[in-house]
């Protein structure tokens, strides 16, 4: 036996090409999903930023004409240190809000991801497992 023809039966025994070719196309399916998780993730918090943000000018909008026409400054004082008060208490509330959003994306892009991992390295380990009876089949001949 020359040494082409070794590693010949060696590659053709090696492992079936198109159980490879589906273990790929799996693997790039999860990546696809793990990326749409991603981006409707990154979509969702978007939309929540753009809310918190249209809420709050509408609350500085309202404090500030209602500091304008209201009478005396020790009220405006009391008003303008309750509005900030407010206005901490709610950016504090929307900022975990929006932090959970997004660890709750990257969870399930991960989990999709570890999913696969998983299931490729079983794949590759029985290819291989019947990678091997074949090549000791084609030896012995």
């Amino acid at each position: 036996m020359t040494y082409n023809n070794a590693f010949a039966d060696l590659m053709k025994n090696a492992f079936d090409m198109n159980q490879l070719f589906a273990t790929q196309r799996r693997n790039i399916e999860a990546l696809s999903a793990a990326n749409q998780a991603v981006v409707e993730g990154a979509q969702a918090i978007s939309r929540r930023q753009a809310e918190v943000i249209r809420t709050n000018v509408e609350d500085v909008l309202k404090a500030s004409k209602d500091l304008l026409t209201s009478g005396t400054p020790e009220t405006n004082i009391t008003k303008q240190s309750e509005f900030a008060k407010g206005i901490f208490e709610s950016t504090l509330s929307n900022l975990r809000e929006i932090t959970e959003m997004a660890t709750k994306s990257g969870f399930e892009a991960f989990d999709v991801l570890n999913k696969r991992a998983a299931e490729t390295m079983e794949e590759i380990t029985k290819a291989s497992a019947t990678a091997a009876p074949a090549k000791k089949k084609a030896s012995a001949a």
